[in-house]
């Protein structure tokens, strides 16, 4: 049988229920934080009366005159005053509260009760702002979802006009079988490999094999006791085992649509280019002159704007930057050659490892004539780097254009392109626009090439530059012409011992195979370390300590190349001044004999060479097999590479197995021999000094180049960047623990200090 009510009776109860809901809320949040807590308003005061006469019941015995509790409310002005001096401290200390007593006619208690309760309600109103606002997002979050799960249904294939597969499909057929018939190759090859060398067919090996073995064998426990290196035991890390960008992965880019008319506009825009970069390099009447500060040869930004008019700046910034240079000199490698490397993107990072950390061919907008590289007109994608993580990098879509000039004479351009769709992939915090620039090639007898190269900037810095390299960015030195150059010289001459099959200074065991094989094992191993300051993660450097005058920056990535240790690596580098030329911190550095002094893996044994490859003309340019004699550390080497121009010097370094070494001495493919290297890069503070120049010397066949380059003597010191990569053993999702980082500052912070300590560098 139901109860019937009127509307009016039915908001009464209900308005009842909501009255005795707040009234028990406030009642259990006061025995929850032992305070007592009142309704907004209302308080506890001490002209509460307890019936008529303090006691009792009354005399007619009335149920409305019954010992009851009554609340005294606020005046106006009482709270209007207590309001004011909420919004000056919410947090009133007991002077305070006492005055306002008197001021009010209230008691202390009551002060604390309002003040406390008018804290509760305003954290609950700010609350209910966040919630209302974190509401109203998630609502259009999960609108956009259900939108584009929508969209999602709707799709078909441009090309066939179909349903597209579903993802979770496509991954397990089509991946997996790719996987796997990759892998079961690896397997086969690996296996024919190692049957040679253990005796026996590799399928008599145990069936299991442990989930993680370091083919170096080496753990962090190794340093303690020296320099003030005890890492706790509990690390479980392996220094300087496996790789992590051996093998980089591609750049993954969209299909960029060009139409007829961009084309049109490209193939103008690279004409003009083209015969930009010609007068510039062949024109003796051009704006170009000598720097009085380091010789180069740079431009009149304002005599350059009378020949080569423009409206107005592709960069809209009053506060742009400015470089270009130029540079000449002789290169062992012919004509033809050099235009096939720098057309291909992959060559063209091979060929400046240093400075290029990728690149990427977007589209070929012409073809060459007759099967040549003359007319080739290409839109491509790169990315310059510094090597230190000081220094941003610089990101840029070009058109590339190369063209026979005459016979034996080459011009190849690059000039900057924009692509305002794509432009949203660019993380530097450096906006760069590169005006007509690249190169001329003249052939010479004998294989040699002379080389015009010339560099045309317009930057603009989003974030100051970091002071140990602000004179090299304004002077424009960092990515000059002759940097371009000398890498290039560097590279040639490499290429050229590469090619000569008589013996080393030590020999190999292994004949020119062997050599081979050692140099591919030692460039790999050089650009994997170049590849590191750029990850291709997208990682960005992140500050983990101040160390004296230095900082650390440190990245991580997960290793996962086939045939490497599994495990995260962590990358950590600090750059420095060092009171020292350049040279001489370079041969410190590379010497076997001075190695004990500052290298943590020989714990202060000797190192002896035990193989070594001339790698040009430079006695520092050079490929080294090195053993410590460590007590434990019998079965480890440690394959260096070093190698200097007038641009800088490079020292990289990585412990390999004994049977590794030998199998890349046997002329075997080393290609999945696990690399994680570290190493040095020195290059001139800026400032020079004192300038003289230098013939360039000759290749590994004792030929000379006839290159001319002004090398500068840095009284003013060295920049020298320090960088260690370990494999954090296990399949954590980021080395950046508290262990892996103390782990990295001390070795960091010891080797420095070692390095300081034998140079006898005091600090700045």
């Amino acid at each position: 049988m139901g109860i019937s009510c009127n509307p009016l009776e039915l908001i009464l109860y209900e308005h009842c229920c909501c009255v005795n809901a707040f009234n028990i809320i406030f009642i259990a949040i006061s025995k929850f934080s032992g305070t007592e807590i009142f309704p907004p308003g209302e308080v506890k005061g001490s002209s509460m009366e307890f019936g008529g006469d303090g006691g009792g019941d009354h005399p007619d015995g009335s149920d409305s005159h019954r010992r009851r509790k009554r609340y005294h409310r606020h005046t106006a002005h009482q709270i209007q005053t207590l309001e004011s001096m909420f919004k000056e401290c919410p947090h009133p200390d007991d002077k305070t509260r006492n005055q306002l007593s008197r001021e009010l006619g209230l008691h202390p208690r009551q002060i604390k009760f309002w003040f406390q309760n008018r804290r509760t309600q305003m954290k609950t109103q700010h609350e209910r702002s966040d919630n209302c606002a974190l509401r109203a997002e998630n609502d259009k979050i999960r609108c956009e979802n259900i939108t584009i799960r929508e969209a999602l249904k709707n799709v078909i294939c441009p090309s066939c006009g179909a349903p597209p597969v579903s993802e979770d499909s496509y991954f397990d057929e089509q991946t997996l079988r790719l996987e796997n018939a990759y892998l079961k190759e690896e397997l086969d090859r690996i296996s024919s490999i190692a049957s040679k060398y253990i005796g026996r067919p590799i399928s008599q090996l145990p069936s299991s094999l442990p989930n993680h073995v370091s083919s170096l064998g080496l753990s962090m426990e190794s340093f303690g006791g020296h320099g003030g290196f005890v890492p706790g035991p509990s690390l479980d890390l392996d220094l300087l085992s496996g790789n992590s960008s051996s093998v980089i992965p591609s750049l993954v880019f969209p299909s960029v649509s060009i139409s007829d008319m961009d084309r049109s506009v490209m193939t103008e825009m690279a004409a003009n280019a083209m015969n930009e970069l010609i007068r510039l390099l062949q024109s003796n009447e051009l704006p170009w002159a000598k720097s009085s500060i380091d010789g180069r040869e740079i431009l009149d930004s304002e005599k350059y704007k009378s020949f080569f008019p423009r409206p107005n700046s592709h960069i809209r910034n009053p506060e742009i930057r400015m470089e270009a240079s130029r540079a000449s000199g002789v290169v062992i490698m012919n004509g033809l050659a050099l235009v096939d490397k720098f057309m291909d993107a992959d060559k063209w990072v091979e060929m400046f490892p240093t400075i290029v950390s990728s690149a990427r061919t977007i589209c070929v907008i012409s073809s060459g004539i007759h099967g040549s590289q003359s007319g080739t007109l290409q839109l491509m994608y790169e990315e310059l780097q510094v090597l230190t993580a000081l220094l941003p990098i610089r990101q840029l879509y070009f058109l590339r254009f190369c063209q026979q000039i005459e016979q034996g004479t080459w011009a190849i351009v690059d000039v900057s392109y924009d692509l305002p769709q794509e432009e949203s992939r660019f993380t530097s915090l450096c906006k760069a626009y590169k005006l007509p620039s690249g190169c001329l090639i003249q052939e010479m007898p004998n294989g040699y090439s002379k080389v015009y190269w010339m560099e045309h900037w317009e930057i603009e810095d989003k974030v100051p530059v970091h002071g140990l390299y602000r004179d090299l960015i304004q002077r424009g030195v960092v990515f000059e012409a002759e940097r371009w150059l000398s890498a290039l010289q560097r590279i040639c001459e490499r290429f050229s011992c590469l090619m000569v099959t008589g013996s080393s200074t030590t020999d190999l065991g292994g004949g020119a195979e062997g050599k081979r094989s050692m140099m591919k094992l030692a460039q790999r191993m050089v650009k994997s370390f170049c590849s590191s300051f750029n990850p291709s993660n997208g990682q960005q450097w992140t500050t983990i300590s101040r160390l004296n005058e230095f900082e650390v920056r440190a990245t991580s990535h997960k290793s996962t190349d086939p045939g490497q240790a599994s495990g995260v690596v962590l990358c950590a580098a600090a750059t420095l001044w060092l009171p020292v030329p350049p040279q001489n911190v370079f041969n410190f550095l590379r010497d076997e004999r001075t190695r004990p002094q500052w290298d943590v893996l020989s714990n202060q044994n000797p190192v002896q060479e035990v193989a070594h490859i001339a790698n040009g003309s430079h006695p520092g340019n050079c490929i080294s097999v090195l053993r410590a004699f460590n007590a434990g550390q019998n079965n480890m080497l440690i394959l260096q590479e070093s190698c200097i121009d007038a641009s800088g010097s490079l020292i990289v370094y990585c412990p390999v197995d004994v049977p590794a070494i030998e199998i890349a001495m046997s002329g075997d493919d080393p290609s999945y021999i696990p690399l994680l290297p570290s190493g040095f890069t020195i290059s001139p503070s800026g400032q020079p000094n004192h300038l003289h120049s230098t013939e360039g010397g000759g290749g590994c066949d004792g030929a000379s180049t006839s290159s001319t380059s002004v090398i500068a003597t840095e009284s003013s010191g060295s920049l020298l960047t320090v960088m260690f990569q370990i494999l954090v053993s296990g399949l954590q999702s980021s080395g950046m623990t508290a262990e892996s980082v103390a782990t990295i500052n001390n070795l960091i912070g010891n080797t420095v200090h070692q390095i300081k300590t034998a140079l006898n560098c005091s600090s700045p």
